[in-house]
């Protein structure tokens, strides 16, 4: 018995089931996050870690990508005077995954 994948079906996956909510996520970082992930079916999921207050996050949403990890990149998405890691789960080099970031921030 063969188990068949419907690639159309899994594309439409939400972003909802693609973003693992383990943490809340701090504020407007939620909606760029969703943003991304819908229109990326390359990437295969965030995960949001804690949240920690800093002074230089002011102004608008910004999110940086720092290091790679075994299976993505870890980000720090800096907001509402808080800092939080986000652990992104894609085969996407960095300068791919920042241009599909800086475009979901755009829009």
């Amino acid at each position: 018995m063969e188990l068949e994948l419907d690639v159309a079906q899994f594309r439409r996956r939400t972003a909802q089931g693609k973003l693992k909510i383990e943490h809340s996520i701090i504020d407007g970082v939620r909606d760029v996050l969703e943003g991304l992930l819908g229109a990326n079916p390359e990437i295969r999921s965030i995960i949001p870690g804690v949240i920690r207050p800093v002074r230089d996050a002011r102004g608008k949403i910004q999110i940086r990508i720092t290091v790679p990890t075994q299976n993505g990149w870890k980000a720090i998405a800096l907001s509402a005077g808080a800092r939080q890691e986000l652990f992104i789960s894609t085969a996407w080099t960095k300068e791919q995954l920042a241009a599909a970031i800086e475009k979901a921030l755009a829009g």
